[in-house]
């Protein structure tokens, strides 16, 4: 039998209030005021998992699902609670602060509940001591407790085990997500295992549904390291960060790890414009993320995009004589083109579809109009830039935002609303929607950068700031090597953190993609297995009830992490 690997626990770092843990991080004593907890792994499978009451007070407290990337007890959570007045288990959803039914039956202590979901119907079925209420059947998928949709939360691709307390109420319990059957020596072992042989249950797995182990992560193939192509398949080969000193003159910097195809350098020891170089348009012209200028040209500046990193030459890039320096670097491929004429408007593509990421360029129509971006997914982050005009800003896209929405990479500003950028158009598999404004479609030429979601490997996502040095956990599914953040209901930088530029945690030195100056440090975060850990109170991390985007690139995939 094959490794289950890690399997879950329930998550310190996300804790919402008091509660206490304790067994292992599977034990969690509700406190009196308000509190929320979730689990360490998202279920991206259909999952199951067994939680006994071990002690109740009062109206007790709530078991059940919620969303990762909510800071609040109670939203974006669909769970039940006991109600001990009556002795009834009912059915509360909070999204809308509505019951949503009474599902009957009594829960007493000692009872152990388990509980089926399964994310792609999003059906929730619960269960005590081995029977299924409302005779369910998830291995059918017959009479769920309850069917959510795909709105029901914020973000779907993050649901976890959890629950929460409110006012007096309080509720000891113990969880068991597969690795110990008598609940910490409270019960008889039921020595039960899911299909694919995780795990260790006190009642047997509904066929098709399976624990929350690392064994059972979904990533995606396309990054995975044991697949067809080994290790050309890790995310490092997809994205890294490489750090060099500057020479003024030609310097071939190495270590990257792969042919770069976009090369976004920055100046660490001295201000300085971070200047973009991709191998489509060539190393002789380079944009500026931190101004609105056009294109710079008729100086070669990456002289060589090399099969290990790159070669700067002089100045004109981020390489000045002393200064220490370094550079963001994606894989596209390889430096070849295609046309691609599945928009209104013929654009020139080079994507990675492994990676999810492509460069787009194209001339725009300044009518209505799409383009083609060549990738194998909807992206969820693109910027687009005016290269021939000066005066242009850069434009993006983040999917937490929607189509209605930019964001302008080039200044602080908050994210606007104007149906011009993306003619309110949400981006496909295949397509981006361009309005007319002369941002992203006017009469000039343009280059795109685009990204998806890469289970595994990148994220975009969004979350709400609390205010606080212990601040909000943010699970991505893999140890990140990059992180970008931006508030977006007021002004705040484009904050960028790293692991070259910090090789322990906490990682604490920025640096901002919307500015040309130097790098600043004392802004702590934890870079961890599954996501990254705010601790700190800064404004434009974690502003309190503030709504902050961001957007992470991976070096290992939660799936072969040895850490938990």
């Amino acid at each position: 039998m094959a490794s289950s690997g890690n399997i879950a626990t329930l998550n310190p770092l996300h804790k919402m209030s008091s509660g206490t843990f304790s067994n292992g991080n599977l034990k969690y004593v509700m406190s009196s005021s308000e509190s929320g907890y979730v689990a360490s792994m998202s279920m991206t499978k259909k999952s199951y998992c067994e939680v006994r009451v071990d002690a109740q007070s009062n109206n007790g407290g709530s078991i059940g699902i919620r969303s990762g990337q909510c800071n609040e007890y109670y939203t974006d959570s669909l769970t039940f609670q006991t109600n001990y007045s009556s002795g009834d288990l009912y059915l509360y959803k909070n999204t809308s602060g509505t019951d949503v039914g009474d599902i009957g039956g009594v829960v007493s202590t000692g009872a152990i509940v388990m509980m089926a979901y399964d994310p792609e119907t999003y059906k929730w079925w619960v269960g005590v001591n081995g029977t299924w209420r409302s005779s369910g059947n998830p291995a059918t998928g017959a009479n769920p407790t309850y069917t959510g949709s795909a709105t029901m939360f914020e973000d779907m691709n993050d649901i976890f085990w959890g629950g929460w307390t409110s006012g007096a109420n309080g509720l000891t319990v113990t969880f068991n997500f597969g690795q110990d059957s008598t609940f910490g020596g409270q019960e008889t072992a039921g020595g039960n295992a899911d299909g694919n042989g995780f795990g260790d249950f006190k009642y047997a797995p509904p066929t098709g549904f399976l624990c929350n182990s690392s064994g059972n992560i979904a990533i995606s193939d396309d990054i995975d390291p044991a697949g067809d192509d080994g290790a050309d398949d890790n995310p490092t080969k997809q994205f890294n960060v490489v750090l060099f000193n500057g020479n003024g003159s030609s310097n071939a910097v190495t270590g990257l790890g792969f042919q770069p195809d976009l090369i976004w350098g920055f100046t660490r020891s001295g201000s300085q414009d971070k200047r973009m170089v991709d191998s489509t348009r060539g190393g002789s012209e380079r944009l500026h993320s931190n101004t609105a200028n056009a294109a710079s040209t008729g100086t070669v500046v990456i002289s060589a995009f090399g099969t290990d990193g790159f070669t700067a030459n002089g100045g004109q890039f981020n390489n000045d004589n002393g200064k220490t320096c370094g550079a963001w670097c994606w894989k596209a491929a390889g430096g070849t083109t295609s046309s691609n004429s599945s928009g209104t408007i013929t654009s020139t593509v080079q994507a990675n579809t492994k990676g999810g990421f492509s460069i787009i360029t194209y001339t725009g129509s300044g009518s209505n109009a799409t383009i083609g971006h060549g990738l194998s997914a909807k992206p969820n982050f693109f910027m687009v830039k005016d290269r021939a005009r000066g005066g242009e800003s850069w434009n993006v896209y983040h999917s937490s935002l929607g189509a209605t929405k930019y964001l302008t990479l080039d200044t602080d500003a908050v994210a606007e609303t104007n149906s011009n950028r993306w003619n309110d158009t949400e981006p496909t598999d295949s397509l981006i929607g361009l309005g007319t404004n002369d941002n992203t479609n006017g009469s000039s030429t343009y280059v795109c950068y685009a990204w998806h979601n890469v289970e595994g490997y990148s994220r975009f996502g969004k979350y709400t700031g609390n205010g606080n040095a212990d601040g909000p956990f943010v699970y991505t599914g893999f140890r990140p090597r990059m992180i970008f953040v931006k508030l977006t209901g007021s002004a705040g930088n484009w904050w960028v953190e790293d692991t070259a530029r910090n090789t322990f945690n906490p990682v604490d030195k920025y640096i901002a993609w919307d500015q040309g100056t130097t790098e600043a440090s004392g802004i702590p975060v934890d870079f961890l297995s599954n996501g990254f850990k705010l601790r700190t109170s800064s404004g434009d991390f974690n502003s309190s009830g503030a709504t902050i985007v961001y957007g992470a690139w991976g070096d290992v995939s939660y799936k072969y992490n040895n850490t938990f």
